[in-house]
């Protein structure tokens, strides 16, 4: 069969004129599959002018304002944070050259293995009062709990050092790609011009990397917004925390959907400036002309480990000081360990290998029919059921539950009068609800990546299938599937690998008696209780390194291109 496509791709080859093919039926799929991801997200925008009673004006005389203070220090602290160490970190590891700049290029990326919420747990327990370093300190000097001083990591502060760590890898990664992809000419133009090496970076490389550091920028406050087991922790009234504590703890929905809402305009406002500098981007890559290697700025002696030391200590700090501590408390509490997490193990595997199996596919459609049909509607769909990474799990969760939970009552009143019994909650209180909201927050992880896969399959092969006989849906599950299965894994294991993470969705939508590895997490943490977590952790952690991989093996070939 190759070798017949592969004479038909010869014969469809030359000066003739694309013939580009349209299929309605897989329009339809994408209007569809956009309807159904957008329902919580235009659930909780409406429920703006549902009438929610006192609970509202209680909440906006007493705690609205806490929310909105606290999320705005929030997004400027991360925002200096992750901008400082990610750029900084990607500058060097991109244009100097000192001991140890292979392991950084992606060593730098594995704080993304380390869930914020999981940080901040293993943080506290080391340095609380009653932690190893304060006791040691304490030990060590011969010093009281009055003596000293130390800095509180349950505050603003700590949350906004441990959000920074886990997050700054989005700028790290942007901003590196935006130095590797400026012109080497422009860069020696201003060595010529006896521009020092700082003098480069603040007047030419910054610059021309700024929408690169935006568009970073723009997905960490993301992740800021949506963090809610380490404001939780920490004791930082934030919208997330408000939203939880209004549903379950005050049985408020309206409210609770209107206080989403409130963070949804704070997405909307990232959103706006994600686009922009994606945008920004796509035009300065088409502008670039870099044809040769970068010629790095050999660093030697003093400035060389300086150097290794500025990229060294967030890799220390963001990852391998957590592992080791959390290695330490598995192995020191064995016999006090809780091993139910091996069920909830199992749970978490469930629900998340269901998510990435029906992620890949959708977004396999969405593809497939944004290649058959380049129009504007097309894409616009698709750009629709793409908005969920940037909706906070809190809100889609809040979106779900509304709709699935009025579904329910309807079924359950109309089957209590007519036949005289309860249908129970169908789908609110089910594993579809989780699936479903994973499906609505992460659709846009695997699209992406199944995207990229197919655009590399040259048009001239699906017209030499056509040629053939065959139909649509036979060239995507003859042709594009087989050549498109790496892709089509990398995606899934990236949705699966954050399903297993995600917290705040999974709190408010997962049903009763069904907990997962970063429930149990949340929940030991909670009670003071992290040693007998350990084991869950642990796997948390240990599936987080899978992104990583796949990540540092993209830069890696990315890197060998550009060089060739």
């Amino acid at each position: 069969m190759l070798k017949a496509l592969h004479t038909r791709i010869k014969e469809f080859r030359g000066d003739r004129p694309k013939v580009r093919q349209q299929s309605p039926k897989w329009t339809v799929f994408s209007l569809v599959i956009a309807l159904l991801i957008s329902i919580p997200i235009f659930t909780v925008i409406f429920s703006v002018f549902t009438p929610s009673g006192e609970v509202w004006q209680h909440l906006a005389e007493t705690v609205l304002g806490d929310y909105v203070r606290n999320s705005l220090w929030l997004i400027i602290g991360v925002s200096v944070g992750v901008i400082s160490i990610g750029v900084s970190s990607a500058w060097l590891i991109t244009m100097c050259e000192f001991p140890g700049r292979k392991f950084f290029e992606w060593a730098s990326i594995l704080p993304f293995a380390i869930p914020a919420y999981l940080m901040a747990y293993i943080y506290t327990d080391f340095l609380d009062i009653a932690g190893p370093l304060q006791t040691m300190l304490r030990s060590t000097f011969g010093l009281g709990i009055e003596d000293y001083w130390f800095p509180n990591i349950r505050s603003v502060e700590g949350a906004i050092l441990i959000m920074s760590l886990a997050f700054y890898p989005y700028v790290y990664m942007l901003a590196r790609s935006s130095f590797l992809e400026q012109s080497t000419s422009l860069l020696e133009a201003s060595r010529i011009m006896g521009y020092s090496t700082w003098q480069s970076f603040f007047k030419v490389a910054l610059p021309v990397a700024r929408p690169g550091i935006a568009a970073g920028l723009a997905l960490a406050l993301m992740e800021t917004l949506n963090d809610f087991g380490t404001v939780q922790y920490f004791g930082v009234q934030t919208f997330t925390t408000g939203i939880y504590r209004t549903w379950f703890g005050l049985g408020d929905r309206p409210a609770a959907a209107q206080l989403a809402a409130c963070l949804l305009a704070f997405i909307v406002v990232l959103i706006f400036i994600e686009r922009y500098t994606r945008n920004k981007i796509s035009n300065e890559k088409a502008n670039s002309s870099r044809f040769k290697r970068l010629n790095r700025f050999q660093l030697q002696g003093f400035k060389a480990w300086l150097v290794f030391f500025v990229c060294f200590i967030p890799v220390l700090v963001g990852f391998i000081l957590p592992v080791i501590l959390l290695l330490n408390m598995f192995f020191a509490n064995l016999n006090h360990l809780d091993f139910n997490f091996i069920q909830l193990a199992f749970n978490s595997f469930t629900v998340s290998a269901l998510t990435g199996i029906l992620a890949v596919g959708l977004a396999l459609i969405m593809a497939y029919s944004a290649r058959l049909n380049p129009g504007y509607w097309v894409k616009f769909f698709n750009r629709i059921s793409s908005l969920g990474y940037a909706i906070p799990g809190s809100v889609i969760a809040v979106g779900v539950l509304i709709p699935f939970g009025l579904f329910d009552n309807t079924v359950d009143s109309f089957f209590r009068e007519n036949f005289g019994f309860s249908s129970g909650l169908l789908l609110s209180g089910t594993i579809f609800a989780m699936v479903f909201a994973y499906l609505v927050r992460f659709l846009s992880v695997s699209f992406g990546g199944v995207e990229a896969s197919m655009e590399k399959i040259t048009p001239n092969m699906d017209e030499a299938a056509r040629g053939m006989g065959y139909s649509f849906t036979k060239v995507l599950r003859k042709i594009h599937i087989p050549m498109m299965s790496g892709g089509l894994l990398t995606a899934g294991l990236l949705v699966f690998v954050d399903v297993m993470k995600e917290l705040p969705a999974t709190l408010i939508v997962r049903p009763f008696n069904f907990d997962t590895l970063a429930v149990q997490v949340y929940r030991y943490a909670s009670d003071e209780r992290l040693a007998e977590s350990a084991g869950a952790a642990l796997m948390i952690v240990l599936v987080g390194i899978i992104p990583v991989i796949i990540i540092s093996r993209t830069i890696a070939r990315s890197r060998k291109s550009e060089t060739q």
